[in-house]
């Protein structure tokens, strides 16, 4: 682990001390027992999720130089992750079906938080801090030429996993709403189901961004000005919203399950990427070492904002991200050198 790593991984962790500190010391008003809609905490994901999030997606989108993508590196990435992708909301689709059943009274909204359950947990899973953290690790470990392939993968990050995972959360969802409804129907369901997922502050601004480029023409420079400016915001805010979700929401359960989605992110999503890469797509050298590393990234603070869209597994989000964060000091070393005897 080179110090211009470490020194950036301890910067990030300041930053959610930080943001723990103004949670604890209340500097931003009362966490949601006592303020009820007015919960920081919520009103920071909310503002990432609505503004931050989407002007970040919409520039890199409209951005992006299709015809230059590798696509066999990109391949050798995002098929495994995809399937890391549907792995984990399987499982957590399992495990959520053998919660007991639902009290009277308070069935809807309950329901809801369990319909998207399976999505919030796959979304901290897979994705990875593949800015905050990737970029500074990709440029120390693999020069320029590595950087290149990283924010090639970076530039569809979001696009292909947020995507997906924001359709299996719509369609969970809209069926947790068709059960409670007498007229609930299965093209009613598809019909909720693709509104939702396309009217959406993720997918919707992905398809503004890519129907921008292919019209062949750069962004107007004042948009583009603006988008960069509101898109620089996504990172320090996202850091701080985990400090300040320490503090105001309670640990009690989510440690558990935070530690095991750290495993998972840590060492079986690599082990995957790095199989799948070398053996499936015959991938070796450098694109290797940097998808393998790509994969091996801590959880981005992202799920903490999917989390919050949902209201669904916050507490495990959060945790998760401190913990894989921290794991990754000591498993980077790790891959970093069996991708390169692989390599």
């Amino acid at each position: 682990m080179t110090l211009t790593i470490a020194t950036k991984l301890l910067s990030i962790v300041l930053a959610v001390v930080l943001g723990w500190l103004a949670g604890r010391m209340r500097w931003l008003g009362e966490p949601a027992a006592r303020a009820g809609d007015a919960d920081p905490a919520r009103m920071l994901g909310n503002a990432a999720f609505y503004i931050f999030v989407p002007a970040l997606l919409i520039r890199t989108t409209a951005r992006l130089d299709l015809a230059a993508l590798p696509r066999t590196t990109l391949l050798a990435f995002f098929v495994p992750a995809i399937a890391m992708t549907l792995g984990a909301y399987v499982l957590a689709r399992w495990q959520a079906g053998r919660l007991p059943p639902l009290p009277p009274g308070r069935q809807l909204p309950e329901a809801e938080r369990r319909a998207a359950m399976p999505a919030a947990r796959a979304f901290a899973v897979v994705f990875g801090n593949s800015v905050q953290v990737g970029i500074p690790v990709a440029t120390a470990m693999f020069g320029e030429a590595g950087l290149g392939i990283h924010v090639t993968l970076v530039s569809l990050h979001a696009l292909v996993l947020l995507t997906l995972l924001t359709v299996l959360v719509e369609l969970d969802l809209a069926r947790a709403r068709s059960a409670h409804e007498a007229t609930s129907s299965v093209l009613r369901t598809v019909r909720t189901t693709v509104r939702n997922a396309v009217i959406h502050p993720v997918t919707l601004p992905v398809l503004l961004g890519l129907a921008w480029n292919l019209t062949g023409q750069p962004l107007p420079a004042v948009v583009d000005e603006v988008l960069q400016l509101l898109g620089t915001a996504v990172a320090p805010l996202c850091l701080v919203l985990i400090g300040l979700s320490l503090a105001y929401t309670r640990m009690h359960g989510a440690l558990g399950p935070a530690l095991g989605i750290t495993l998972a992110k840590l060492l079986l999503m690599p082990a995957l990427v790095l199989g799948v890469a070398h053996w499936g797509f015959g991938l070796g050298g450098l694109p290797l070492a940097v998808v393998t590393v790509m994969a091996a990234l801590p959880t981005g603070s992202n799920a903490l904002i999917f989390a919050q869209r949902y209201r669904s597994q916050e507490a495990e989000a959060t945790a998760a991200s401190v913990l894989s964060t921290v794991g990754f000091m000591a498993t980077a070393p790790l891959w970093l050198w069996a991708a390169t005897v692989l390599g």
